[in-house]
């Protein structure tokens, strides 16, 4: 069984036992997590819309962290022009523990 669910601004595809990183959420680790926002379910076939209106998905936030750096550089050839910046994003890491379709 498995769903897909939004969070974030971003779709995953999750199943029960899944550790999954998802956008930065508010909570802390250990904190239980309900992602209501269910696209689809499938069990046997897949179900989405009405069908699934009042699916939600049950998850537990393992812990929270950022990512690797990424190094944004921008250059204009002959002009001397030149910037260096570098991001790191922030995510949640859940763990999957109930889909309740």
């Amino acid at each position: 069984m498995y769903a897909i669910i939004a969070t974030g601004g971003k779709q995953y595809k999750v199943s029960e036992g899944d550790v999954v990183r998802v956008e930065k959420l508010d909570a802390e680790a250990g904190d239980s997590v309900t992602f209501d926002k269910v696209i689809a379910v499938s069990d046997k076939e897949l179900k989405v819309g009405a069908d699934v209106a009042k699916a939600t998905v049950e998850a537990t936030v393992e812990k929270q962290g950022r990512a690797k750096k990424v190094i944004v550089y921008k250059y204009k050839r002959k002009t001397g022009y030149h910037k260096k910046n570098g991001h790191r994003q922030a995510y949640t890491e859940v763990k999957i523990n109930k889909i309740n379709a």
